[in-house]
């Protein structure tokens, strides 16, 4: 659908800017199909990063849409598309006539220039930041079209490529650019705190944009995601979401979506337990109610004590306050228990509580504040912060969790103090993402944390640590195998680094 733009008189420097952008791509509107072929080496590592960014039938807004290529490619539910060139918008509206295309200037964009009043789940400005002339007033407006659980997606370029880019256009390998501000990564963070969003993460890639048979792998897959030769690529990306809903006007269709205030959630508290007979009344004695109603799930997982008969004792008796229910896994392994635990639950909010309550309940409190406050949208639980015993955690296993926390927190590219603990929190839409997404990973984990752990990077929540004061248990004996189970963690790094760092 084309509408003008809106135009103002050439009046400033500003002005000026924008116009000269809008005519240069006017100009070549009909070419661009063709640089982008010319440069698909390029181009593709655009569309994979978008498409494992964002999950296939998702509602998307792309800000400067050209040809509408990118916008076809992460397969939205919905898909609308912006650009200022009506000539661009023309050729995108007949190439992709299932798409919705809008003639529009980001600048002055507003409420009343959809045909209907919606918002998106991701927002993508994917190499236009540097050709707006008030990027800030963009950031601002987008929030109107913003839910609290929405992504904006930016990709520009290195500052640091600026003449080997120069050069590429003189002879003929690139598109000619019209004038441009050229930003380094923090240049944008800034420009994003100030407008109201938070950085959920932030990198680089590409450190060498066109296909050169076996270097091209080398470069791209492995050299570019290593420390001081990563600042050297060509891509620079940030994942953001809004810091607050912003209120839309009185006059407005649709209403934002409304959120539930944290005495309304219900939350699932699930209790994986092995051998655990000891621990199943402490675990509910000590629980306290989280919102305003809380569920137990017990998911037992082939004791060889009475821990299923107790269990079993537990709900009969009963709860004034909490909903307790009792399951048997049938298989083997937490990650089998922690997923029917969660398949059965209820709750707005899930929660991991291990059985062993080295992790005391007294601490899921503050576990509940962070997301239901949205200061963090998965929550994880680390045992490193608070002073511990010996007897609670071994010099070797605290030496280990540092080694596997600093390697995930690599691989991730999000800071993890404690990737090992298994108290882990989410809200139960965020986690039926990840069990729709699954698919990307497979069943590669047996402890269930990093299952969560990896989708919730693929989907780009807000991952914060909670800090727990780890305890020694006071019945029964570990269940962990430390060096089968390092080696399975050694394996998982490698996975990671397959799936999510070198992908």
């Amino acid at each position: 659908m084309i509408r003008p733009a809106t135009k103002c008189p050439l009046s400033t420097d500003q002005d000026a800017f924008k116009e000269r952008v809008r005519s240069h791509f006017e100009q070549i509107a009909p070419t661009l199909d063709r640089w982008s072929r010319r440069n698909r080496y390029y181009y593709r590592d655009l569309d994979r990063l978008h498409r494992f960014l964002i999950p296939p039938n998702s509602r998307v807004l792309e800000i400067g849409c050209g040809t509408g290529h990118l916008l076809n490619t992460v397969n939205p539910e919905t898909g609308v598309g912006i650009d200022f060139s009506p000539s661009v918008v023309k050729i995108a509206t007949a190439k992709y006539p299932h798409l919705q295309f809008y003639c529009l200037d980001a600048e002055t964009l507003n409420l009343e220039d959809f045909a209907t009043d919606q918002t998106f789940d991701f927002i993508i400005l994917s190499g236009v930041i540097g050709h707006l002339s008030d990027i800030q007033q963009v950031l601002q407006n987008l929030h109107l079209f913003c839910h609290p659980r929405t992504r904006i997606i930016l990709t520009f370029h290195n500052f640091l490529w600026q003449p080997l880019l120069h050069l590429a256009e003189k002879i003929g390998q690139r598109r000619p650019q019209p004038p441009q501000s050229w930003l380094s990564l923090s240049d944008v963070l800034n420009l994003l705190q100030i407008t109201g969003y938070s950085s959920v993460r932030s990198g680089r890639r590409l450190l060498l944009p066109k296909p050169i048979l076996g270097i091209s792998f080398l470069c791209n897959r492995v050299l570019a995601h290593l420390p001081i030769l990563n600042h050297l690529c060509l891509t620079q990306y940030i994942v953001a979401r809004p810091q607050n809903s912003v209120t839309r006007p009185q006059n407005s269709v649709a209403q934002p979506q409304p959120s539930l205030c944290p005495s309304q959630l219900t939350c699932s508290v699930i209790i994986p337990a092995r051998n655990e007979a000891g621990n199943i009344r402490g675990a509910i004695a000590r629980l306290p109610l989280l919102g305003c109603h809380t569920e137990v799930i017990f998911v037992e997982g082939h004791s060889k004590d009475d821990t299923w008969a107790e269990i079993q004792r537990v709900v009969k008796d009963g709860h004034p306050h909490f909903t307790l229910k009792a399951f048997q896994q049938p298989g083997t392994g937490k990650a089998d228990a922690v997923r029917l635990g969660f398949s059965e639950a209820t709750g707005d909010m899930l929660m991991i509580l291990d059985a062993d309550l080295t992790v005391q309940p007294e601490d899921l409190p503050h576990f509940f504040e962070v997301i239901a406050s949205g200061r963090g949208e998965f929550a994880n639980g680390s045992r490193l912060v608070y002073p511990r015993s010996g007897k609670a955690m071994p010099w070797l296993n605290n030496w280990a969790n540092k080694f596997f926390s600093l390697a995930f927190s690599f691989l991730l590219g999000q800071p993890l103090k404690d990737t090992l603990c298994g108290t882990k929190v989410l809200r139960r839409a965020d986690y039926e993402k990840i069990a729709e997404g699954r698919s990307y990973f497979g069943d590669f984990d047996p402890f269930g944390d990093f299952d969560l752990l990896f989708g919730a990077t693929k989907l780009g929540l807000h991952i914060v640590d909670v800090p727990v004061r780890y305890q020694p248990r006071t019945y029964g004996e570990s269940n962990i195998a430390h060096v089968r189970e390092g080696l399975i963690l050694l394996r998982m790094c490698l996975y990671a680094s397959q799936k999510i760092k070198f992908f």
